[in-house]
Protein backbone atom coordinates (compact mmCIF):
# COMPACT_ATOMS: atom_id res chain seq x y z
CA UNK A 1 0.00 0.00 0.00
CA UNK A 2 1.15 3.55 -0.69
CA UNK A 3 0.81 6.63 1.49
CA UNK A 4 -1.76 8.01 -0.94
CA UNK A 5 -3.83 4.82 -0.84
CA UNK A 6 -3.83 4.80 2.96
CA UNK A 7 -4.92 8.45 3.10
CA UNK A 8 -7.72 7.69 0.65
CA UNK A 9 -8.93 4.84 2.90
CA UNK A 10 -8.70 6.97 6.05
CA UNK A 11 -10.55 9.94 4.52
CA UNK A 12 -13.28 7.60 3.26
CA UNK A 13 -13.89 6.40 6.82
CA UNK A 14 -13.44 9.71 8.66
CA UNK A 15 -14.87 12.86 7.12
CA UNK A 16 -13.06 15.01 9.68
CA UNK A 17 -9.74 14.43 7.88
CA UNK A 18 -8.85 17.20 5.43
CA UNK A 19 -5.79 17.06 3.16
CA UNK A 20 -3.88 20.27 2.53
CA UNK A 21 -0.78 21.14 0.54
CA UNK A 22 1.39 24.12 -0.32
CA UNK A 23 1.79 23.09 -3.96
CA UNK A 24 3.51 19.85 -2.91
CA UNK A 25 1.33 17.14 -4.45
CA UNK A 26 3.91 14.44 -5.17
CA UNK A 27 2.57 12.08 -2.49
CA UNK A 28 -1.13 12.95 -2.94
CA UNK A 29 -1.40 13.48 -6.68
CA UNK A 30 -4.40 11.21 -7.27
CA UNK A 31 -6.55 12.19 -4.29
CA UNK A 32 -8.37 15.22 -5.75
CA UNK A 33 -11.10 13.25 -7.64
CA UNK A 34 -11.91 11.32 -4.46
CA UNK A 35 -11.80 14.21 -1.98
CA UNK A 36 -13.13 17.19 -3.91
CA UNK A 37 -13.07 20.24 -1.65
CA UNK A 38 -11.50 18.20 1.16
CA UNK A 39 -8.18 18.56 -0.66
CA UNK A 40 -7.00 22.16 -0.46
CA UNK A 41 -3.95 23.50 -2.30
CA UNK A 42 -3.03 26.98 -1.06
CA UNK A 43 -0.15 27.39 -3.50
CA UNK A 44 3.35 28.34 -2.41
CA UNK A 45 2.18 29.81 0.89
CA UNK A 46 3.05 27.61 3.85
CA UNK A 47 2.08 30.24 6.42
CA UNK A 48 -1.39 30.63 4.92
CA UNK A 49 -1.77 26.85 4.91
CA UNK A 50 -0.96 26.56 8.64
CA UNK A 51 -3.31 29.39 9.54
CA UNK A 52 -6.12 27.81 7.53
CA UNK A 53 -5.35 24.38 9.01
CA UNK A 54 -5.61 25.82 12.52
CA UNK A 55 -8.98 27.34 11.66
CA UNK A 56 -10.24 24.02 10.31
CA UNK A 57 -8.97 22.21 13.41
CA UNK A 58 -10.88 24.65 15.61
CA UNK A 59 -13.99 23.54 13.75
CA UNK A 60 -13.45 19.87 14.42
CA UNK A 61 -11.38 18.90 11.40
CA UNK A 62 -8.10 16.95 11.38
CA UNK A 63 -5.91 18.70 8.78
CA UNK A 64 -3.02 16.74 7.27
CA UNK A 65 -0.76 19.34 5.67
CA UNK A 66 2.03 18.76 3.14
CA UNK A 67 5.01 20.88 2.17
CA UNK A 68 8.75 20.59 1.72
CA UNK A 69 10.16 20.01 5.19
CA UNK A 70 12.51 22.99 5.14
CA UNK A 71 9.79 25.48 4.16
CA UNK A 72 7.16 23.92 6.40
CA UNK A 73 9.30 24.09 9.54
CA UNK A 74 11.18 27.32 8.80
CA UNK A 75 8.91 29.66 6.83
CA UNK A 76 5.83 28.68 8.81
CA UNK A 77 7.51 28.18 12.18
CA UNK A 78 5.82 31.10 13.96
CA UNK A 79 2.40 30.03 12.65
CA UNK A 80 2.99 26.44 13.78
CA UNK A 81 4.11 27.63 17.19
CA UNK A 82 1.36 30.21 17.68
CA UNK A 83 -1.68 28.93 15.78
CA UNK A 84 -1.14 25.19 16.28
CA UNK A 85 1.22 24.75 19.22
CA UNK A 86 -0.17 27.18 21.78
CA UNK A 87 -3.70 25.94 21.13
CA UNK A 88 -2.63 22.28 20.93
CA UNK A 89 -4.65 21.72 17.77
CA UNK A 90 -4.52 18.30 16.02
CA UNK A 91 -2.84 19.55 12.85
CA UNK A 92 -0.57 16.89 11.30
CA UNK A 93 2.48 18.31 9.53
CA UNK A 94 4.03 16.15 6.80
CA UNK A 95 7.49 17.33 5.75
CA UNK A 96 8.70 16.12 2.35
CA UNK A 97 12.34 15.41 1.39
CA UNK A 98 13.83 15.96 4.87
CA UNK A 99 17.54 15.63 5.60
CA UNK A 100 19.60 13.79 2.99
CA UNK A 101 16.44 12.95 1.04
CA UNK A 102 16.64 16.40 -0.55
CA UNK A 103 19.87 15.01 -2.11
CA UNK A 104 20.53 17.25 -5.16
CA UNK A 105 19.04 20.38 -3.58
CA UNK A 106 21.25 23.01 -1.99
CA UNK A 107 21.21 24.41 1.55
CA UNK A 108 18.01 26.42 1.06
CA UNK A 109 16.09 23.15 0.60
CA UNK A 110 17.93 21.02 3.17
CA UNK A 111 15.86 20.43 6.32
CA UNK A 112 18.58 19.70 8.87
CA UNK A 113 17.15 21.52 11.87
CA UNK A 114 13.51 20.52 11.46
CA UNK A 115 13.45 18.03 14.33
CA UNK A 116 15.12 20.48 16.71
CA UNK A 117 12.56 23.15 15.80
CA UNK A 118 9.46 20.97 16.00
CA UNK A 119 10.40 19.17 19.21
CA UNK A 120 10.96 22.58 20.79
CA UNK A 121 7.25 23.41 20.56
CA UNK A 122 5.71 21.84 23.70
CA UNK A 123 2.66 19.90 22.45
CA UNK A 124 4.00 18.77 19.06
CA UNK A 125 4.83 15.11 18.64
CA UNK A 126 7.68 14.25 16.26
CA UNK A 127 8.07 11.11 14.14
CA UNK A 128 10.72 9.96 11.68
CA UNK A 129 9.72 6.64 10.07
CA UNK A 130 12.51 4.56 8.57
CA UNK A 131 10.65 3.56 5.40
CA UNK A 132 7.25 3.33 3.74
CA UNK A 133 6.08 0.40 5.90
CA UNK A 134 7.12 2.19 9.07
CA UNK A 135 5.32 5.36 7.98
CA UNK A 136 2.09 3.60 7.04
CA UNK A 137 2.09 1.73 10.35
CA UNK A 138 2.51 4.99 12.23
CA UNK A 139 0.01 7.16 10.35
CA UNK A 140 -3.27 5.84 11.85
CA UNK A 141 -1.84 6.29 15.37
CA UNK A 142 -0.64 9.80 14.56
CA UNK A 143 -4.02 10.81 13.15
CA UNK A 144 -5.85 9.30 16.12
CA UNK A 145 -3.77 11.27 18.60
CA UNK A 146 -5.36 14.55 19.79
CA UNK A 147 -1.93 16.24 19.68
CA UNK A 148 -0.34 18.12 16.80
CA UNK A 149 2.45 16.20 15.06
CA UNK A 150 5.35 16.61 12.68
CA UNK A 151 6.31 13.67 10.45
CA UNK A 152 9.41 13.33 8.29
CA UNK A 153 7.85 11.85 5.14
CA UNK A 154 9.58 8.67 3.95
CA UNK A 155 8.25 6.33 1.26
CA UNK A 156 11.47 4.39 0.63
CA UNK A 157 11.32 0.57 0.45
CA UNK A 158 11.59 -1.34 3.72
CA UNK A 159 14.75 -3.33 4.50
CA UNK A 160 13.41 -4.98 7.64
CA UNK A 161 10.15 -6.38 9.00
CA UNK A 162 8.98 -3.92 11.63
CA UNK A 163 7.42 -4.55 15.00
CA UNK A 164 3.98 -2.99 15.66
CA UNK A 165 4.09 0.78 15.97
CA UNK A 166 3.28 2.56 19.22
CA UNK A 167 3.68 6.25 19.95
CA UNK A 168 6.59 6.82 22.32
CA UNK A 169 8.14 3.38 21.77
CA UNK A 170 11.37 2.61 19.95
CA UNK A 171 12.03 -0.50 17.91
CA UNK A 172 15.00 -2.69 18.93
CA UNK A 173 15.98 -4.67 15.84
CA UNK A 174 19.16 -6.43 16.99
CA UNK A 175 20.68 -7.10 20.39
CA UNK A 176 24.24 -6.56 21.60
CA UNK A 177 26.38 -5.03 24.32
CA UNK A 178 29.50 -3.80 22.52
CA UNK A 179 27.78 -1.05 20.53
CA UNK A 180 24.29 0.44 20.50
CA UNK A 181 23.40 2.43 17.38
CA UNK A 182 20.44 4.78 17.70
CA UNK A 183 19.01 6.19 14.51
CA UNK A 184 15.81 7.25 12.73
CA UNK A 185 14.57 7.72 9.20
CA UNK A 186 15.97 6.07 6.09
CA UNK A 187 19.48 5.90 7.59
CA UNK A 188 18.31 2.77 9.39
CA UNK A 189 19.20 1.02 6.13
CA UNK A 190 22.85 2.07 6.43
CA UNK A 191 22.91 1.30 10.16
CA UNK A 192 21.74 -2.26 9.50
CA UNK A 193 24.52 -2.64 6.92
CA UNK A 194 27.01 -1.41 9.53
CA UNK A 195 25.62 -3.87 12.07
CA UNK A 196 26.32 -6.73 9.68
CA UNK A 197 29.92 -5.57 9.20
CA UNK A 198 30.46 -5.08 12.94
CA UNK A 199 29.09 -8.53 13.65
CA UNK A 200 31.57 -9.95 11.14
CA UNK A 201 34.31 -8.31 13.20
CA UNK A 202 33.17 -10.16 16.32
CA UNK A 203 31.27 -7.25 17.87
CA UNK A 204 27.68 -7.41 19.11
CA UNK A 205 25.53 -4.46 18.11
CA UNK A 206 22.14 -3.26 19.34
CA UNK A 207 20.28 -1.39 16.59
CA UNK A 208 17.53 0.92 17.81
CA UNK A 209 15.05 2.58 15.46
CA UNK A 210 13.84 5.70 17.27
CA UNK A 211 10.81 6.08 15.04
CA UNK A 212 9.05 8.21 17.71
CA UNK A 213 11.33 11.11 18.63
CA UNK A 214 8.79 12.94 20.76
CA UNK A 215 7.58 11.35 22.92
CA UNK A 216 10.92 9.56 23.17
CA UNK A 217 11.48 6.05 24.50
CA UNK A 218 13.76 7.01 27.38
CA UNK A 219 13.80 3.50 28.84
CA UNK A 220 15.32 1.94 25.74
CA UNK A 221 18.00 4.64 25.74
CA UNK A 222 18.72 4.19 29.44
CA UNK A 223 18.97 0.43 28.96
CA UNK A 224 21.48 0.88 26.14
CA UNK A 225 23.51 3.31 28.23
CA UNK A 226 23.68 0.79 31.07
CA UNK A 227 24.39 -2.28 28.93
CA UNK A 228 26.61 -1.14 26.05
CA UNK A 229 30.21 0.00 25.88
CA UNK A 230 29.56 2.65 23.22
CA UNK A 231 26.41 4.46 22.11
CA UNK A 232 26.37 5.82 18.56
CA UNK A 233 23.80 8.28 17.22
CA UNK A 234 23.32 8.40 13.43
CA UNK A 235 21.12 11.07 11.86
CA UNK A 236 20.79 13.35 8.82
CA UNK A 237 20.32 16.43 10.99
CA UNK A 238 22.52 19.03 12.63
CA UNK A 239 24.15 17.67 15.77
CA UNK A 240 22.60 20.50 17.80
CA UNK A 241 19.03 19.67 18.79
CA UNK A 242 19.16 16.16 17.39
CA UNK A 243 19.82 12.76 18.97
CA UNK A 244 22.93 13.90 20.83
CA UNK A 245 20.90 16.61 22.52
CA UNK A 246 18.09 14.15 23.26
CA UNK A 247 20.53 11.70 24.85
CA UNK A 248 22.06 14.48 26.93
CA UNK A 249 18.61 15.40 28.25
CA UNK A 250 17.83 11.78 29.10
CA UNK A 251 21.20 11.29 30.79
CA UNK A 252 20.72 14.44 32.85
CA UNK A 253 17.22 13.46 33.98
CA UNK A 254 18.26 9.91 34.83
CA UNK A 255 21.78 10.67 36.09
CA UNK A 256 23.39 8.41 33.51
CA UNK A 257 26.90 8.44 32.07
CA UNK A 258 27.91 6.75 28.81
CA UNK A 259 30.41 7.03 25.97
CA UNK A 260 28.62 8.53 22.96
CA UNK A 261 29.79 8.88 19.37
CA UNK A 262 27.54 11.38 17.54
CA UNK A 263 27.45 10.94 13.76
CA UNK A 264 25.57 13.91 12.36
CA UNK A 265 26.26 17.07 10.40
CA UNK A 266 28.55 19.30 12.43
CA UNK A 267 26.98 22.71 11.90
CA UNK A 268 27.21 22.68 8.10
CA UNK A 269 24.99 21.81 5.18
CA UNK A 270 25.80 18.79 3.04
CA UNK A 271 27.16 18.86 -0.49
CA UNK A 272 24.30 18.34 -2.99
CA UNK A 273 24.43 15.21 -5.16
CA UNK A 274 22.45 12.07 -5.85
CA UNK A 275 21.58 10.30 -2.60
CA UNK A 276 24.16 7.54 -2.93
CA UNK A 277 26.90 10.09 -3.59
CA UNK A 278 25.76 12.24 -0.67
CA UNK A 279 26.02 9.26 1.69
CA UNK A 280 29.44 8.37 0.35
CA UNK A 281 30.83 11.91 0.46
CA UNK A 282 29.46 12.69 3.91
CA UNK A 283 30.52 9.34 5.41
CA UNK A 284 27.08 7.84 6.10
CA UNK A 285 27.29 4.58 4.15
CA UNK A 286 27.23 1.34 6.12
CA UNK A 287 30.94 0.78 5.56
CA UNK A 288 31.85 4.36 6.47
CA UNK A 289 29.79 4.15 9.66
CA UNK A 290 31.56 0.91 10.54
CA UNK A 291 34.98 2.48 10.15
CA UNK A 292 33.99 5.45 12.31
CA UNK A 293 32.65 3.16 15.02
CA UNK A 294 35.72 0.91 14.95
CA UNK A 295 37.96 3.95 15.22
CA UNK A 296 36.03 5.11 18.29
CA UNK A 297 36.33 1.67 19.85
CA UNK A 298 40.04 1.55 19.07
CA UNK A 299 40.43 4.65 21.22
CA UNK A 300 38.65 2.84 24.05
CA UNK A 301 41.23 0.70 25.83
CA UNK A 302 38.55 -1.65 27.09
CA UNK A 303 37.99 -2.95 23.57
CA UNK A 304 41.64 -3.43 22.64
CA UNK A 305 41.66 -7.27 22.66
CA UNK A 306 38.64 -7.44 20.35
CA UNK A 307 40.00 -4.89 17.90
CA UNK A 308 43.32 -6.73 17.64
CA UNK A 309 41.39 -9.40 15.74
CA UNK A 310 39.85 -7.03 13.19
CA UNK A 311 40.05 -7.98 9.54
CA UNK A 312 42.73 -6.36 7.42
CA UNK A 313 39.97 -4.67 5.41
CA UNK A 314 39.08 -2.28 8.22
CA UNK A 315 42.59 -1.98 9.63
CA UNK A 316 43.58 -0.22 6.42
CA UNK A 317 41.08 2.54 7.14
CA UNK A 318 41.92 3.11 10.81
Amino acid sequence: MTYEELLRAITAEDDRVVIMTAENRAAIRSLQPHLGDRLIDVGISEMTMIGAAAGLALRGRIPVVHALATFLTLRAFEFIRTDVGISGLPVKLIGAVPGFLSDGNGPTHQALEDIALMRGIPPIQVFAPSDNDDMLAALPHILASPDPAYVRFNNMPAHVVHTPFKIGKAEVLTEGTDVAILTYGFLLREVLAAETLLRAEGLTCRVINLRSLKPLDEEVIASAARDCTLLVTVEDHFVTGGLTTMLAEVFLRRRLIADVLPIALEHRWFKPATLDRVLEYEGFTGSALTVRILRALENDRRKGPILDQMSSLFKTYL
